[in-house]
């Protein structure tokens, strides 16, 4: 095995989840390619003194059910995932990238329904598990980024591999000096939106619920967000693709959405419930070890100099309130065109940070 895999269980366990004696730790192993890092972590909490269960998951299962299942199949919340979040006091996803065209035949309606049933599983392992997402790169997640397997596999581990404490403390001056603002504009091609964000707290990223990490986030006062964002990348959820993406709000409610591919599908999940037509999330991306842009949002959403806005479900830590069962985040890259400015002054402007000018 690279020792490289070790060393990254390692942090997921003493660093991200901080795995103590006793504790019951649920490892997700998803797609084979996570293999490796499944071992290392699950040695990790073995040295720890917890106790680890490994759950097998696949896209290619999911594909099986989307295709063949019935309605009330499709609106099934696996009841063994559920109770794994009340089971364990420790949640740690090791996601291996998937061929992102797995689902191209699955009709946007069954999607939408699963993807919804998932959001409920998604939300019940925020709010009983300490927990960490990973996204394992592989061949198809290389050619899906328009790269060599080495160069993603080397840009993960060294995006993996920083200095946790020192990165996150620098973060940290970062999100104390905006802690007291009011309103943010993002201006950039075909983009000008602006909204509140008086009395909301910056949270940052460093390593503790997604590896790699690396984003300084907040939450939006809902029904202040005026105004439009374009995507100049193509964006993604559920393995459907969404190109030239544009959404504009009125005092915090969508009043058009469009897409020039999967219409459909787009409007069935920004009506999937009340809440997910909303912004939950405004962040910057931070990651220093983050460049390429690879069409997967936990990496995308590090990369350093861009911000991203998520759809549905607030962090309630950043004093958000929407509910909502997707959490659909969209990445904007700003590191060419485009800027954010926090009550009047920039803060990203031209590919750089401007925090401690």
């Amino acid at each position: 095995m690279d020792n490289r895999w070790k060393k990254v269980g390692e942090i997921l366990v003493n660093y991200s989840t901080h795995v103590s004696p006793g504790e019951r730790v649920m490892i997700a192993m998803q797609e084979i390619e996570s293999f490796s890092l499944t071992q290392a972590v699950y040695e990790a909490v073995v040295r720890a003194g917890g106790y680890p269960q490994v759950q097998i998951l696949s896209e290619k299962f999911r594909r099986s059910l989307l295709k063949y299942g019935t309605s009330d199949q499709l609106k099934w919340v696996p009841e063994i995932e559920s109770y794994g979040m009340d089971w364990a006091d420790v949640y740690i996803n090791l996601r291996g990238a998937i061929n992102s065209s797995e689902l191209w035949d699955i009709p946007s309606e069954n999607l939408s329904i699963n993807q919804t049933a998932l959001g409920i599983v998604s939300t019940l392992r925020w709010q009983k598990t300490r927990w960490c997402v990973v996204r394992v790169p592989n061949t198809l997640f290389a050619q899906q980024a328009g790269v060599d397997e080495d160069t993603i596999m080397n840009m993960f581990f060294e995006a993996c591999l920083i200095d946790w404490k020192t990165e996150g403390e620098k973060w940290k001056k970062w999100a104390k000096t905006i802690s007291n603002s009011h309103q943010i504009q993002i201006i950039g091609k075909n983009t000008d939106l602006s909204f509140s964000i008086k009395g909301r707290k910056w949270v940052v990223g460093d390593g503790h619920i997604n590896m790699p990490d690396g984003e300084i986030m907040t939450s939006p006062i809902e029904d202040s967000v005026n105004g439009r964002i374009f995507f100049d990348e193509s964006v993604i959820y559920a393995g459907r693709l969404f190109n030239n993406l544009s959404l504009s709000w009125e005092n915090g409610n969508l009043i058009d959405a469009n897409s020039s591919n999967n219409q459909d599908f787009l409007k069935s999940i920004l009506q999937s419930d009340k809440g997910a037509s909303k912004i939950g999330e405004f962040a910057f991306g931070v990651n220093p070890n983050i460049w390429i842009y690879c069409k997967d949002i936990f990496f995308d959403e590090k990369i350093n100099n861009t911000i991203h806005i998520a759809l549905g479900r607030a962090y309630p830590e950043c004093g958000g309130t929407n509910l909502s069962a997707i959490h659909w985040d969209l990445v904007k890259d700003l590191r060419k065109d485009g800027s954010v400015l926090i009550d009047g002054k920039f803060i990203l402007d031209k590919g750089s940070y401007l925090f401690e000018n």
